[in-house]
């Protein structure tokens, strides 16, 4: 498979975010809820993972202190995804996904503090730029925008993960980490249901169809546990600024799969499109810039 991915690396590497954008077409087709769509997403990524490592003999090999850490970065990529999987119940695929752009909004802000660095000029320009296409769609949308809400929250919180997560990544291997953050999500989300004292059997597991099960183990083993995985190893063989242009084609490839997957349920405005063309080649263009001042 290694040799595979290595020969086929731009290929696979686009594979790989094909996949990824099955993610938001994944949260439309499964009919549980938020909370209990990401618990077994979760459960079923920390299972893979458990068996993928315990198969290698590389289970047990991380500090006390960094596995509680993780745990603690495991609960920001839960409430991430719940506020995901929560735009796309509200709104559509298109709307989550294009909010999920926003981090490079975030970002701008936020890591000049995490790594004490100066603010960049391209970066608040762009980021002013995002805002006001933020402001266009949803002045012309005259739909409910608690799914936007959601989106932006999600896209803050994946900002702030991604952040605390590079800390790790140098020194305790992607799967060992990823296995970590998904067991913080199956242990967080029941606790959110004894919070709110809806803890009956009927809440607490809410058991999918078998039709939700077919796609949850799908969403959970290949567009979670199985991408972190094959990330880490074509990483080996493609330059960042590859990886992170591919990356950035996400949210094309999810819309347009929503697009003929669900037809008219994900038909949006014109305007609606102009501003999530005018936000992701912002993304696409803050990576261009990165990667020539890199050099």
């Amino acid at each position: 498979m290694y040799r595979l991915l290595e020969r086929y690396k731009i290929t696979s590497l686009h594979i790989m975010v094909l996949i990824l954008g099955l993610t938001g077409v994944f949260g439309k087709l499964i009919e549980l809820n938020s909370l209990n769509l990401v618990w077994y997403r979760m459960l079923i990524a920390f299972i893979a993972l458990f068996i993928f490592l315990l198969y290698k003999g590389n289970l047990l090999s991380i500090n006390k202190k960094d596995f509680i850490n993780l745990l603690g970065i495991g609960s920001i990529v839960t409430f991430h995804w719940i506020f995901f999987f929560a735009s796309i119940k509200e709104s559509s695929v298109s709307v989550a996904v294009v909010c999920l752009s926003t981090s490079s909004l975030f970002s701008a802000f936020i890591e000049p503090i995490f790594f004490k660095r100066k603010i960049i000029k391209y970066e608040v320009i762009m980021s002013i730029i995002v805002i006001f296409a933020i402001i266009y769609i949803l002045g012309m949308d005259k739909g409910s925008k608690i799914g936007y809400v959601y989106g932006i929250i999600s896209a803050f919180l994946g900002t702030i993960f991604t952040l605390f997560n590079a800390k790790y990544l140098q020194r305790v291997e992607a799967s060992k980490i990823t296995m970590i953050e998904m067991l913080s999500g199956v242990i967080i989300i029941p606790l959110i249901f004894i919070i709110n004292k809806d803890i009956s059997i009927n809440n607490l597991i809410e058991f999918p169809s078998f039709n939700d099960s077919f796609l949850l183990i799908i969403l959970g083993v290949l567009c979670t546990a199985m991408v972190f995985v094959w990330m880490t190893e074509i990483m080996r063989h493609v330059s960042p600024y590859s990886l992170i242009m591919a990356i950035n084609l996400e949210p094309i490839y999810s819309i347009i799969l929503a697009l003929i997957i669900f037809k008219e349920e994900e038909y949006m405005s014109g305007s609606f499109y102009l501003g999530a063309i005018v936000i992701i080649s912002v993304v696409f263009l803050e990576s261009y810039f990165k990667n020539r001042l890199s050099k």
